[in-house]
C-alpha cells in the first residue's frame, strides 16, 4: 500500500542485516500480545456490553429470588386457606385465569369483527336491492373484556391526573411566590388533603348528575365522576411540592430578575419554573400513585367500567373462578402502578438533568 512518506535510505549495517532479523544492538523481544489483540496488534474494544449485562444480572438476582420465594410460599400456603368459594387459588390457578381472560378478549375481538362484516354485507345487499333506507350502522354492544377495562382505567386516571396537574401547579406556584397566599390556603389544604375518596364520591356524583343531564353526553357520566374523584384526591402532593420548590428558589436569582426588570410572566417562565421543575415532577409522581390507588375505589362505587368495576363484578358473581380472577386483577393493578411510577421517575430524572435557568 502506498504511503505519503518516502522510504529512508539504508545504512551499510542495516543493508547487511538479514531480512527479518533485529538490528544490531537490539535484543529480540518476545511476543507480548495479550488476549483481545488482533494480528495487527491493535487492541480490540473492551467488552463493555458484557460487563453491563453482568451488572444488570447481579442487580436482578435479589429481586428475582424474592419473587420466587413469594410465589413458593403462596403455592404452599394457599391450599390451606379455605374461603366461601373454596381454597385460596395458588399461582397456577391465577395464571390459568389470566390466560382465560386473554382468550375471552381474543374471542370478543373476533365477534366484533364478525358483527361489522355481517353488517356491511347487509348494507351492501340493501343498497344493491335499491333500498337505501334499510341501511343501518350500529355499534358493537358486547360486554367489555378485561383488557378493555384496563384501557378504560388508564384513560380515567389520565384525565384525573391531567386535571389535578392543571389545578395544582398554578396554585402551588402562587403559594410559593406569595407568603400571604400560602398562609391563606394552607388550612384548606391541610383539611382537604386527608379526605377519603369514599367521602368525595357522593358529593361529586350529585354535582355531576345535576350538571350533566343530557341523554347522550360527550363523556359518560360515571367516567367523569371517577376522573373528578381522582383529581380531588391526587392534586395535593403536586400542589405542596410545587409550593415548596418555588419557595426554595435562591433569592439572589429573584433579585437578578428584579434588576433585569423582568415581568411576572417572564420571571415565571425563565426563573421560577426551571428552578422548581424537579419538585413539580416529584409531586406529579406522588399524585399519579395516589390517583391510581383512588381510582379502583371510585370505579367500584361509581360503577364506571374499569378494573375497579371488574373486581366488584367478580366479587358479586361468586363463582368458583371469581377469586382467582380477582387475584389476577390485583396483580395487574400492582404491575400497572409500578410501570406508571417508573415512567414518572424517568421523566423526573430527565427534568432534573436537563432543566436550565
Amino acid at each position: 500500500m502506498a504511503t505519503l512518506f518516502a522510504e529512508p535510505e539504508l545504512t551499510d549495517e542495516q543493508a547487511t542485516t538479514p531480512a527479518g532479523a533485529p538490528p544490531a544492538g537490539d535484543v529480540a523481544k518476545p511476543d507480548t500480545a495479550t488476549p483481545g489483540k488482533g494480528s495487527s496488534g491493535a487492541a480490540s474494544a473492551p467488552p463493555v456490553i458484557v460487563e453491563k449485562l453482568r451488572n444488570v444480572a447481579k442487580g436482578m438476582l435479589a429481586p428475582l429470588l424474592g419473587i420466587l420465594a413469594f410465589i413458593g410460599l403462596w403455592a404452599v400456603l394457599a391450599p390451606q386457606v379455605d374461603t366461601s368459594l373454596g381454597a385460596l387459588p395458588g399461582p397456577a390457578e391465577v395464571a390459568e385465569q389470566g390466560i382465560a381472560l386473554f382468550d375471552e378478549w381474543v374471542a370478543a375481538e373476533e365477534a366484533e369483527d364478525q358483527f361489522y362484516v355481517e353488517q356491511d354485507a347487509r348494507n351492501e345487499a340493501a343498497i344493491a336491492a335499491g333500498n337505501p333506507a334499510a341501511v343501518r350502522d350500529f355499534e358493537y354492544a358486547g360486554p367489555p373484556t378485561f383488557l378493555d377495562q384496563i384501557f378504560t382505567s388508564l384513560k380515567t386516571v389520565a384525565l384525573g391526573f391531567i386535571l389535578a396537574t392543571l389545578v395544582a401547579v398554578p396554585i402551588g406556584l402562587l403559594a410559593g411566590l406569595s407568603p400571604a397566599f400560602n398562609a391563606a390556603i394552607n388550612p384548606l389544604v391541610q383539611i382537604m388533603k386527608p379526605v377519603s375518596p369514599l367521602a368525595w364520591l357522593p358529593i361529586v356524583t350529585m354535582v355531576i348528575s345535576a350538571m350533566i343531564s343530557s341523554a347522550d353526553p360527550m363523556l359518560p357520566k360515571a367516567f367523569v365522576i371517577s376522573a373528578l374523584v381522582v383529581m380531588l384526591c391526587s392534586l395535593w402532593p403536586t400542589l405542596i411540592n410545587t409550593a415548596v420548590g418555588t419557595s426554595s428558589i435562591d433569592k439572589d436569582l429573584l433579585n437578578v430578575g428584579r434588576v433585569l426588570k423582568l415581568g411576572f410572566f417572564a420571571k415565571l417562565t425563565r426563573l421560577v419554573l426551571p428552578a422548581s421543575l424537579p419538585y413539580i415532577f416529584t409531586g406529579m409522581r406522588l399524585s399519579l400513585g395516589v390517583g391510581w390507588m383512588v381510582l379502583i375505589a371510585a370505579e367500584m362505587l361509581a360503577q364506571n367500567p374499569g378494573l375497579g368495576k371488574f373486581v366488584w363484578d367478580e366479587f358479586q358473581n361468586g363463582s368458583s373462578q371469581s377469586l382467582a380472577r380477582i387475584m389476577f386483577a390485583v396483580i395487574v393493578i400492582g404491575l400497572i402502578g409500578f410501570l406508571l411510577d417508573r415512567m414518572m421517575m424517568a421523566l423526573q430524572s430527565l427534568a432534573s438533568k436537563n432543566h436550565t435557568l
